[in-house]
């Protein structure tokens, strides 16, 4: 089943997400290189691809995982957690509609 994992930022955690980034792509490319990851980005808080030191507020990823407990484990685990980025991070089934 699809999950949606969406992880809220602390305030100014720039600095801490860009530290922690590599190790938090590389657990992203395990999904997308098994298929299953569907999306996966930050959110820029300010309206822009390029937020510069206004860094960003939190993450989405949508991925596959067996149960709502993997997916919650798999979270649990992100660098961006040990690293102090997120303040939450909220695990809930998706269930996809488009595209189809």
């Amino acid at each position: 089943m699809l999950y949606s994992i969406v992880g809220e930022d602390v305030p100014n955690s720039l600095s801490a997400r860009q530290a922690a980034r590599p190790a938090h792509l590389a657990r992203l490319n395990e999904l997308n290189e098994t298929g299953r990851l569907i999306l996966a980005g930050p959110n820029p808080a300010i309206d822009s691809d390029n937020p510069g030191d206004a860094g960003f507020t939190g993450s989405v990823v949508i991925a596959e995982f067996s149960s709502l407990e993997e997916a919650q484990a798999w979270a649990k685990a992100d660098p961006y957690m040990d690293a102090g980025v997120y303040k939450n991070v909220t695990v809930k089934p998706f269930k996809q509609v488009f595209p189809n």
